[in-house]
């Protein structure tokens, strides 16, 4: 699977849909890979129980898409909601590559361009918004021009309405596997344009598709519940 295409899966509720996830993540962390990723409230149960099915996550890397330009302890902190619902509760932690969100956001973007180096990025974990915004990429943004930078500055699109730095969308897409968790009745209009519209800068999330690997969206019913609308 290459290029636009996309599988979509989809699950009963949730619940089913955040272990589907933590399959996924638990696989890539038994493996090794260097895993991305994803920060809002989608995620935190199938980094739950992706720790409560593997407690060994050493030969793993853990990066972020994206970061809100914040302290690692602030309540906004991609990175302090991983810590919380994965990285503490594993008792051999993946290497962590945390994005430094309480830096100047420039500085923190060349920072951690400067430590994503060539990595190749294993597997893309992504949410997507309700405006169909991913990682820290909105919709209309400069920042979904960007070819030549990893890594940027962004201006927040939605709450909350600080900084941010984010991985541009060369990275996301050169991901060897790309991963969507979508769920909720909000995010039923953004899938459809994500995952069955054409191609826009309005739906940011319909412009990330794994260049030469797989593209996965799993999604639980009601946020699928567009999806074969005409």
């Amino acid at each position: 699977m290459n290029g636009r295409e996309i599988e979509i899966v989809v699950f009963d509720d949730e619940e089913a849909a955040a272990a589907a996830c933590a399959d996924r993540l638990v696989e890539g962390a038994r493996a090794g890979l260097e895993i991305a990723l994803t920060g809002g409230s989608t995620p935190r149960r199938a980094y739950e129980l992706a720790a409560s099915r593997e407690q060994d996550w050493s030969r793993a890397g853990a990066w972020w898409g994206d970061e809100r330009c914040v302290p690692p302890d602030d309540d906004r902190s991609n990175y302090r909601m991983a810590r919380e619902a994965v990285l503490d509760r594993v008792s051999q932690p993946p290497r962590v590559h945390r994005i430094r969100g309480e830096l100047d956001p420039a500085e923190a973007a060349e920072e951690y361009e400067r430590e994503l180096g060539e990595t190749q990025l294993d597997l893309v974990l992504l949410g997507l918004g309700p405006d169909g915004h991913v990682a820290s990429l909105f919709p209309g943004a400069p920042t979904l021009e960007e070819c030549a930078r990893r890594v940027v500055a962004a201006e927040a699109g939605r709450e909350p309405f600080v900084p941010r730095v984010t991985l541009t969308l060369p990275v996301l897409c050169s991901g060897r596997s790309v991963l969507f968790l979508v769920t909720g009745e909000g995010k039923a209009e953004a899938a459809r344009a994500a995952f069955v519209e054409e191609p826009s800068r309005q739906t940011p999330g319909s412009l990330v598709r794994a260049r030469e690997g797989s593209t996965v969206a799993i999604l639980d019913r009601a946020a699928a519940s567009s999806l074969s609308q005409s």
